[in-house]
């Protein structure tokens, strides 16, 4: 039969241990872009999509690993 004290203990142990079992994976680092342009959207928008083609030939895909705010 198991005494009050070893069923106190493991109840405890448990109570502390459980959180650390369920934590999440830390995300990947998100890295964030700024593209400031003085054209307007339509006249600067193949400067932008050419900037990120070239990111995505790199290995950064948006919305993966790296984040554009156009401006």
């Amino acid at each position: 039969m198991i005494s009050r004290r070893t069923l106190l203990k493991a109840s405890v142990l448990s109570v502390f241990a459980a959180p650390k079992a369920t934590e999440a994976q830390p995300a990947g680092t998100m890295y964030r872009i700024g593209w400031l342009s003085p054209a307007s959207e339509a006249s600067g928008a193949g400067d932008l999509a050419a900037l990120r083609d070239g990111l995505r030939e790199l290995g950064w895909v948006e919305g993966r690993n790296i984040v554009v705010e156009a401006r």
